[in-house]
């Protein structure tokens, strides 16, 4: 079993919480990590760029002169490749660089990264993570508490506008809903820190990272 601090927001240690290793795959793979990791920032560029050819420069196409009878060599339009100011010979349109990943190797990939953290000791849980206002200041002081200033990633179980509010003017912190996390965002920052009902979620459902249901709702 794989242990992780829990911490109260003024930053006392209350004791330690675990999980069992083969809910999270097990083992890290780095070569699945890095394929979700390109995949992701693949899928992030815009993909605006392409090479005119002569149909998408500006130009008439009307035969410059006349075939016969001029003396110089024969000649199209002015949008010809050979001309300044012409389209480009084999011009590339925009490329593809999005690519796929399936639903189970994402969630693995995820679970991995998790798992990676867990094992570098970057991982922690705060018990009572809630803020009564949106407030940067308070936000920024729990953090300090925890030692996750230098960048984290701070799972919640449901979205609270107070929490998201107060830590996305935070520079390399981001506050996501427990069920939206991926392998990117998770190893692009430094900590993972968990709410103890979104760890609490991770434990019961480690596939779907559904939020655990109340007891009043049963």
């Amino acid at each position: 079993m794989l242990e992780l601090p829990v911490y109260k927001m003024s930053g006392d240690q209350t004791g330690t919480v675990q999980i069992d290793p083969e809910v999270l795959g097990e083992r890290v793979r780095p070569a699945l990590l890095k394929q979700a990791v390109v995949m992701y920032l693949a899928n992030r560029r815009q993909n605006t760029s392409a090479t005119r050819n002569r149909g998408r420069v500006a130009g008439s196409t009307r035969k410059i002169y006349r075939q016969k009878g001029t003396g110089n060599a024969r000649m199209g339009t002015i949008r010809t490749n050979i001309r300044r100011g012409g389209g480009v010979a084999f011009a590339k349109g925009r490329q593809v660089y999005s690519r796929e990943m399936p639903k189970k190797m994402r969630r693995l990939a995820r679970n991995n990264a998790i798992l990676a953290k867990i094992l570098d000791q970057d991982a922690m849980v705060i018990e009572d993570l809630a803020l009564e206002t949106p407030r940067t200041k308070a936000m920024v002081g729990v953090l300090n508490a925890v030692g996750a200033s230098g960048g984290c990633v701070v799972a919640l179980e449901r979205r609270d506008e107070n929490l998201l509010l107060s830590g996305r003017n935070l520079p390399k912190t981001e506050v996501r809903v427990v069920g939206d996390l991926n392998a990117y965002d998770i190893l692009r920052r430094r900590k993972l820190v968990f709410s103890r009902p979104a760890f609490d979620a991770l434990v019961a459902d480690p596939v779907t990272l559904r939020p655990v249901p109340d007891a009043d709702s049963e």
